[in-house]
């Protein structure tokens, strides 16, 4: 794909229904390039997020340089694989379901193929009383995943470099009042979106009062 392709038209067909229910995190990322007209398509769908005042306090930083990318995986490896130690141990045991197993070695994909991925996006945000926006951020976040899902790329979520969030955001060039909140590498995906397998929704719509919400899962 380039950016000679009608950019506009791509994923507006798209129910919205329907790519709800099949926007799942894909992290396993050919390193072919996206246009920046299609990372800028989806970082607008952010901008329509509902917002308190209509303050709009997202900002998007899109890393494409492959040295840029380097040194942001070179932070962001470590502190992954010390979250997802205690997950690779328990994996061990053969009670550890297939799916758990697969979608942690998707991730660890991602960690060691982070400074491959084509887009590495930041989301940041203006802070209030020294506090990120996040019922803003997160809708916008949500927005730009399922316009991900909408023109065929692939995207997760992550928060794990905000371990070292101050230093990337002065990397990023970041002011101190609108940090980062969220990393999300953006590339054509090489799996396809489908429906995530999801508990139904009878075990968590309750009428009028909750009954039986156990304390800890």
């Amino acid at each position: 794909m380039n950016d000679e392709i009608d950019i506009a038209a791509i994923g507006e067909d798209v129910p919205l229904l329907a790519g709800i229910r099949t926007t799942r995190s894909l992290r396993r990322l050919e390193k072919d390039p996206v246009p920046k007209a299609l990372i800028r398509k989806v970082c607008e769908a952010g901008t329509f997020a509902p917002s308190g005042g209509n303050r709009q306090p997202w900002f998007f930083v899109a890393v494409t340089e492959p040295e840029r990318k380097t040194w942001i995986a070179d932070r962001y490896r470590p502190l992954f694989h010390q979250y997802i130690a205690p997950a690779v141990e328990a994996a061990r045991d053969p009670a550890y379901s297939d799916s758990q197993r697969k979608n942690m070695q998707a991730a660890i994909h991602l960690a060691d193929h982070l400074h491959e991925a084509p887009v590495i996006l930041f989301v940041a945000g203006w802070t209030r009383a020294g506090r990120p926006q996040l019922q803003a951020l997160m809708p916008a976040i949500q927005n730009i995943l399922l316009a991900c899902r909408a023109v065929g790329l692939g995207a997760c979520l992550t928060q794990i470099h905000l371990a070292v969030g101050r230093e990337i955001d002065q990397y990023l060039g970041l002011p101190e009042n609108c940090p980062s909140c969220a990393m999300i590498p953006i590339g054509w995906p090489k799996g396809r979106y489908a429906k995530p397998s999801r508990r139904s929704v009878d075990e968590s719509l309750f009428w009028e009062k909750a009954e039986g919400i156990p304390t800890k899962k």
